[in-house]
């Protein structure tokens, strides 16, 4: 089942960002960004909130595979196995930006915003991927729509599985869900988080 992101315009893609830093800067965590196909969108979500620069420690824009390898560390063999749209390399991405940028959490975006198909696999597939010092959590989306929109709803996927996993860790509970999308959540990949 795909399902369209209603409710991702900017507005709603900045409450999200507020909320994220909130939670953050309430324990003192920070966070760093590995975007493919938002290309930057999620750090730039981050850094309109004012007091953003307490927490957000930067990003890398690995729209080549090349830069997913060898900035970020994910494995050759990882990208060969399962391709750069996948939770794993999603999950990859998430884990070497932390890693490399030393954030208490770091979160990756990568998928086919458009306009064809890229691995074999349809516009709005998309990965996300959050890793903190706990581990590793990856949701896979089913967007449709225009370019704009699915690297959008990209957006406010990466941040709303962002927020939670912040506000679960930290004992904040949960916002509810209220963004449309069909999203597989919680699967651990086992990863150690970096």
């Amino acid at each position: 089942m795909t399902a369209a992101v209603p409710g991702t315009g900017s507005q709603d893609v900045l409450v999200l960002a507020e909320q994220v830093v909130a939670a953050l800067v309430a324990g003192g965590r920070s966070v760093a960004t590995a975007e493919s196909l938002t290309g930057g969108l999620v750090a730039a979500a981050l850094t309109e909130v004012p007091g953003a620069s307490a927490v957000v420690r930067g990003g890398v824009v690995s729209y080549a595979t090349e830069v997913k390898r060898d900035v970020l560390g994910v494995p050759q063999e990882l990208l060969e196995r399962h391709g750069t749209v996948s939770d794993e390399c999603a999950a990859a991405m998430a884990e070497g930006v932390r890693r490399v940028l030393g954030a208490d959490w770091g979160v990756a975006t990568t998928g086919v915003a458009g306009p064809s198909a890229v691995e074999g696999r349809p516009v709005g597939t998309v990965h996300v991927a959050v890793a903190g010092e706990h581990g590793t959590t990856c949701a896979a989306l089913h967007l449709h729509g225009t370019r704009t929109e699915v690297r959008r709803g990209s957006v406010a996927g990466a941040l709303s599985l962002l927020r939670d996993s912040v506000l679960t860790a930290d004992g904040g509970g949960r916002y509810g869900r209220d963004d449309g999308s069909d999203r597989e959540t919680g699967r651990d990949t086992g990863h150690d988080g970096g």
